[in-house]
């Protein structure tokens, strides 16, 4: 590991939780590495901002509250007689830190452009695992957790569940900037109700209100802010940029971009040829990459490029119809037929204007890592039982909508 850093900040102040205590030197040593900084320039929530201008938090702010919640989950646990040694707090603690460290520019909206077929999560693995050869097997707890290989699974429950600290910071943090006053969920009540039984992460029986309103606030989130199809096209819009720029690129056309962002435009990763060093490479790629060349993107000679890169910076979004049945053949090839005649594309240029495809909300997926009450007779119960609110049961199903975007004019 490089030269030892001493804890000078112990102290953050956020405008969620107020201030957040860094728990410990390993803690505070991550956080000051160049992996984990790059987080300040990556947007939790895309181009959320669009829409909500407020929206312009970072997956920094995210992974510390996720750490500050997850502090207050293990006093709790702890108090309430549940044994965790120190070892393995710090271990959640990295693990919950670093969950998103795989992100990549724009957070989901680029999710696979750059590195193809490899989720966010293996990505995180991955720099978690580069972390560890460098802090000479620090965090070797934090990754066994982290998968899902410590025997204690309310641990991995407490950083990948229904009812994680990972939602939980992410909801309040996100409604709180983007003003969305009923996505509000009282996080401080969840955690304080939170117990293990049979080496799961479970409910008391009075916290089952401060559930269904967890549920119900992450389908209104859903629908009004992570799905708002206004956010949801103009992140579209952004993948057939990057899409179009890597395109050309493999071509053998130069576009103006930084260095890091030419290296992954000129040469698709995929798990066969994923090394350290693209992974080090990865880990200098950030939205200011991203924006820096789509501004340029504007003024070079490819009329789809320059088309599409002008209509994201000036905020001309297509328009976007979402309705609740899947768009007919026939519909689709009125659409195109549409604007092929009026803007005069090719079939092979329409693909970049004229899209279409489905979104879903599932509030709750009651057959995977369900969230239990336990009642004070021991019993434990899904909490679609055990509630009384017509809707939470509902929520449980997934519900589809289906989209199609193309030029307003």
């Amino acid at each position: 590991m490089s030269e030892k850093k001493t804890n000078k900040l112990k102290i953050l102040n956020d405008p969620i939780y107020g201030f957040i205590t860094i728990p410990n030197i390993l803690i505070y040593n991550l956080i000051e590495h160049p992996y984990f900084q790059r987080l300040r320039r990556i947007a939790q929530m895309g181009l959320s901002y669009l829409v909500y201008p407020g929206a312009h938090h970072t997956r920094y702010h995210h992974a510390i509250g996720s750490v500050h919640l997850m502090q207050k989950a293990v006093r709790i646990l702890k108090f309430k007689g549940v044994e965790i040694s120190e070892e393995e707090a710090t271990a959640v603690y990295i693990a919950i830190l670093l969950h998103d460290i795989g992100h990549g520019p724009f957070s989901h909206a680029l999710e696979g452009q750059f590195m193809k077929e490899i989720s966010h999560e293996n990505i995180s693995l991955l720099f978690m695992e580069a972390l560890n050869s460098e802090f000479e097997g620090q965090l070797s707890l934090a990754i066994e957790i982290f998968k899902g290989d410590y025997h204690r699974k309310f641990l991995h429950q407490l950083i990948s569940s229904q009812l994680d600290m990972d939602r939980l910071d992410y909801l309040k943090r996100d409604s709180f900037y983007t003003g969305v006053s009923e996505g509000t969920i009282n996080s401080e009540r969840l955690i304080t109700m939170l117990y293990v039984k049979n080496d799961n992460l479970v409910v008391e029986e009075k916290g089952i209100y401060s559930v269904e309103s967890f549920i119900v606030s992450r389908r209104i989130m859903y629908w009004q802010v992570y799905l708002h199809k206004t956010a949801l096209v103009a992140e579209k819009l952004l993948e057939k940029i990057l899409k179009r720029a890597q395109e050309l690129s493999l071509l053998g056309i130069n576009l103006p971009a930084t260095k890091t962002l030419s290296v992954f435009l000129k040469q698709p990763v995929n798990e066969d040829n994923l090394t350290l060093e693209t992974l080090k490479e990865f880990s200098k790629l950030d939205d200011y990459d991203i924006l820096a060349a789509i501004k340029d993107w504007i003024s070079v000679d490819d009329k789809i490029l320059s088309k599409l890169s002008k209509s994201l910076i000036n905020r001309i979004l297509p328009k976007v119809m979402i309705q609740n049945e899947p768009f007919t053949e026939n519909q689709l090839l009125t659409i195109k037929q549409q604007v092929k005649e009026k803007l005069n594309y090719s079939d092979a240029e329409l693909d970049y204007f004229v899209y279409h495809g489905e979104i879903c909300n599932q509030a709750y997926d009651s057959t995977k890592n369900n969230i239990q009450i336990i009642y004070k007779d021991g019993s434990l119960k899904d909490v679609t039982e055990a509630s009384d609110h017509l809707n939470i049961l509902a929520l449980s199903n997934p519900v589809y909508k289906y989209y199609i975007c193309y030029p307003k004019k």
